[in-house]
């Protein structure tokens, strides 16, 4: 595996952080959400993506993230991307109001959003695609009308370090199996 600071990225720095769909900067330039369950290593990926360590906060306990984080990156072609780290689905020690306010969250972003130009859709290479997974890939793939196409959907499975050498491959066929899309395996903690 190589290492994931890809070297066009120039600098990147927080937009900001947004609790409410009606803050949201204008949808200016491409933006590429990154979504999955609490605790995947969605942030951790992020970081390492744009070879930052702490830009994107990070935290062993599922929920950290609790807004739509905006990330601009200027490319080493001049050109501009947002990333936007999503608040994570699944277990989270927090109400189930709040987590439902999350839901509502993320699923505004995702269906209304018109900048949305792709989905690094996360899930741990040892849990694989479950029911949250399979219903986001369902959601994703419909095409907004009057918005926005269906985007692109790049499945990554994380903490592949976590699995024996033997067991990679398996894990990420299955992962690949149940999403009919290639599959990057990743490790933010193994080159």
């Amino acid at each position: 595996m190589a290492p994931l600071a890809p070297p066009t990225i120039l600098q990147a720095r927080l937009l900001g952080t947004f609790p409410d769909p009606k803050q949201l900067p204008p949808p200016v330039t491409r933006e590429i959400a990154f979504a999955g369950r609490s605790n995947v290593g969605k942030s951790s990926l992020m970081n390492a993506l744009m070879g930052r360590r702490n830009l994107v906060r990070t935290s062993s306990t599922p929920g950290c993230t609790r807004q739509l984080g905006f990330f601009e990156v200027e490319l080493r072609d001049q050109g501009q991307l947002i990333l936007v780290d999503l608040p994570g689905y699944g277990f989270a020690r927090r109400s189930k109001q709040e987590r439902a306010g999350w839901a509502q969250l993320i699923e505004h972003y995702l269906l209304a959003r018109p900048a949305l130009s792709a989905v690094v859709l996360l899930a741990d290479c040892r849990r694989g695609f479950e029911e949250e997974e399979q219903q986001l890939l369902s959601l994703l793939s419909q095409d907004v009308r009057g918005i926005r196409r269906a985007p692109p959907i790049v499945p990554v499975a994380t903490k592949l370090d976590k699995l024996p050498r033997a067991e990679r491959k398996p894990a990420l066929q299955r992962l690949h199996d149940a999403s009919r899309l290639p599959v990057l395996g990743v490790s933010v903690e193994e080159p």
